[in-house]
């Protein structure tokens, strides 16, 4: 490990323990009026997580330079997982612990300038610093318990959204028509073999969809990650045809490859996993789906973001051949490209991204929808419009960077066109 490693963990541990430290605190004064007994094996359940959580946290940055290998990326996102639950938790317990203690220190700085008397705590703070160490321990189990969801069940919740779409242009031989759009599966994320996919492919099929399209993000980084999971995604079926796109993550740009031939070659074997599993691939293409003498097109570019996302997406060489096709959907990655591209491009009727995951964590009842990922990506989760052109952003099929969703559950999304 280098000097640099050895730093960073340094600094992480002191203000992890710092703030395990003073939770103890917390815990040892609501835990004062019980027996002995029980106030040590709660004393010990305490530093058994917390040395747990330690030990993690050494064993994360003596192993950093596996982050990104597959066999690995399970254990790194359930540490992620792990640990934010902690720092959530204990921060929320020591706000309303702390309350009592800063009162008390800043009325002790008060009288200290005002005359430079000593303050005697009133006879009532110890009873009120527990009362507010209990408010603060209760309203901890919120973070505890969401963290606890999104790692244990979150991540696998999927649901379905289902949206219908209206266009003044839309042939009529495709009114009712459904299509079902999935995105960002990371599949290297899910546990090998878990039932949770298998389950969500039989909820897509049960819908019975014209098309299936997936706006990319297949693998976190190699392509090895689809490893027995082509055969379960095989099942996936559409009356007429599934089709992808790449995402950011798919070229392999977060891994150091060994070569740039090394690299080209995971980027193909990617490629070919989408086709195995059935999926027309399109980079910057098109086609187009006809019924009843109508068609309209299937528009796909490669990945276009902000940099430094790299900006592979073409649309005018995608929409090339389809002048005559009066209505198009446009598969694309990131959500960014609808403003800075799309939306100068009028023949593109409706674009369907993914990207954000909606950052895993968010809140979404009626009349409050907010994740901390809309202060980066203005179009994060669900339906937006501009005049005649509508976006539809998915919260994603899997998970990135830590093992769990909490009120952001995993979306397959079914688009029911009518015109």
């Amino acid at each position: 490990m280098n000097s640099k490693a050895l730093i960073i963990l340094g600094v992480v541990l002191v203000v992890i323990t710092s703030i395990d430290l003073y939770a103890f605190k917390g815990i040892r004064l609501i835990t004062e009026n019980i027996s002995p007994m029980y106030r040590q094996i709660a004393t010990g359940i305490y530093w058994l997580f917390n040395t747990t959580v330690y030990l993690s946290l050494i064993w994360t940055v003596l192993n950093l330079d596996k982050f990104r290998l597959p066999e690995y990326t399970n254990i790194f996102f359930s540490i992620s997982a792990l640990l934010l639950m902690s720092i959530a938790t204990k921060l929320v317990f020591n706000i309303f612990h702390g309350a009592d203690d800063l009162a008390y220190m800043g009325s002790k700085v008060f009288h200290f300038f005002q005359n430079g008397s000593k303050v005697n705590p009133s006879g009532d703070t110890i009873s009120r610093a527990r009362f507010l160490t209990f408010v603060g321990a209760g309203l901890a189990t919120i973070p505890l318990g969401a963290f606890a969801y999104g790692y244990t069940k979150g991540r696998f919740n999927f649901r379905v959204i289902r949206k219908n779409l209206s266009f003044k242009n839309l042939p009529k031989a495709f009114d009712g028509f459904k299509v079902i759009q999935i995105s960002d599966i990371h599949i290297g994320s899910f546990p090998k073999g878990h039932e949770s996919v298998a389950k969500a492919i039989e909820m897509i099929n049960s819908r019975n969809p014209d098309i299936i399209v997936f706006t990319g993000d297949l693998v976190n980084n190699f392509a090895s990650e689809t490893d027995g999971w082509i055969e379960v995604f095989k099942n996936l079926k559409a009356k007429h045809g599934m089709y992808s796109i790449l995402g950011n993550h798919d070229y392999g740009d977060y891994v150091q490859w060994d070569s740039a031939t090394e690299k080209i070659q995971n980027l193909d074997a990617v490629k070919k996993a989408n086709r195995d599993i059935g999926f027309d691939l399109l980079l910057n293409e098109n086609r187009a789906i006809e019924i009843d003498g109508e068609k309209i097109g299937i528009v796909g570019v490669e990945n276009w973001g902000l940099k430094p996302f790299p900006q592979f997406g073409d649309i005018d060489k995608a929409n090339q051949g389809l002048g005559n096709v009066p209505f198009k959907i446009l598969l694309s990655h990131d959500p960014s490209h609808w403003d800075e591209k799309v939306t100068d491009h009028k023949d593109m009727d409706l674009m369907l991204a993914g990207h954000t995951h909606g950052m895993q964590f968010g809140i979404e009842i009626p009349g409050i929808k907010w994740s901390p990922v809309q202060y980066k990506y203005p179009r994060w989760a669900g339906l937006y419009e501009k005049e005649d052109q509508k976006l539809y952003v998915n919260r994603g099929f899997g998970y990135h960077a830590y093992a769990g969703r909490i009120g952001m559950d995993p979306e397959i999304t079914e688009i029911i066109l009518k015109s």
